[in-house]
């Protein structure tokens, strides 16, 4: 199982999943069919299956095209308002494709129907792989638009957090030097903090900071760490669903950006009008 990570617009990442014994691919939130496509080909591999996190336009934008396209593709997720939908799955159902295997995890919060997807190869040695969307980023978590903090709390420890320390960690945006500055806040004392805000500053800006693991999240990620004392010291809150839910609201005014598009300028971004200057090569 190769995975192949695409940057696209602003800040965002689309996935495609390579079986390397079929060349069968399936795309991980297909927001840019034109960038997709081209890696597709240079890879010489066959688009089978998109899987969607969720129904925003950053993340789902692509998929009427690329069904256009491509005859026969599957499109799953677990959210009606997703374009081109065929396959609604479920919690804990299983898909495969060749040697690969994907179990649905469901997250609501960030949207009502997010869904996460969890891979991996039978008889490998590799480590398995999750897509967390806009639930888990590298150093933070998703903003609750449809959803509540009780809901994160057990998306992030029951469900996402259950699963194998040594998960790699492909989430839907760049956002890491941001969110670790926050932890850094957070936990000022925190040297796994200091150690990976240190690398993920370096000076290639377009590297990507992706795949973290599962084990070095709960190092540095104050979302996975609410049980820890200087998290709750910083929150003032002892009960983990309320210091969950004060530091995303802590996180939501932390820096914010002095300037936001204004309405005209987010509709030209939903119809796309801007995406030959933000693809990233």
């Amino acid at each position: 199982m190769k995975v192949k990570v695409i940057s696209v617009l602003e800040d965002n990442y689309m996935y495609l999943v390579i079986e390397e014994s079929t060349r069968d691919a399936v795309a991980v939130d297909a927001a840019v069919p034109k960038r997709l496509l081209e890696i597709i080909r240079k890879e010489d591999v066959v688009l089978r299956a998109i899987l969607t996190t969720h129904h925003h336009w950053d993340h789902a934008r692509g998929n009427e095209e690329l069904a256009r396209l491509c005859p026969g593709l599957r499109v799953f997720g677990a959210d009606q308002r997703i374009g081109a939908l065929t396959d609604t799955v479920t919690h804990g159902q299983e898909l495969t494709f060749g040697a690969i295997r994907v179990r649905c995890l469901f997250t609501p919060c960030h949207t009502s129907g997010h869904m996460c997807y969890f891979m991996w190869e039978d008889d490998s040695p590799d480590a398995p792989a999750l897509f967390s969307g806009d639930t888990l980023f590298v150093g933070g978590c998703g903003q609750f638009f449809e959803g509540t903090a009780e809901q994160m709390y057990t998306n992030l420890t029951q469900i996402l957090g259950a699963l194998p320390k040594d998960t790699k960690v492909f989430c839907g945006h760049e956002c890491t030097v941001r969110n670790l500055k926050f932890a850094l806040k957070v936990e000022p004392e925190n040297e796994m903090v200091k150690e990976k805000l240190a690398w993920a500053k370096r000076d290639d800006d377009d590297l990507p900071t992706v795949p973290s693991t599962l084990q070095e999240e709960f190092l540095y990620n104050p979302f996975l760490r609410v049980m820890e004392e200087p998290v709750q010291r910083f929150t003032g809150q002892t009960d983990p669903v309320e210091v969950l839910r004060t530091l995303r609201t802590e996180r939501d005014n932390f820096k914010k950006p002095k300037e936001r598009p204004n309405p005209p300028a987010m509709l030209a971004f939903d119809w796309g009008l801007f995406s030959p200057f933000l693809e990233k090569q």
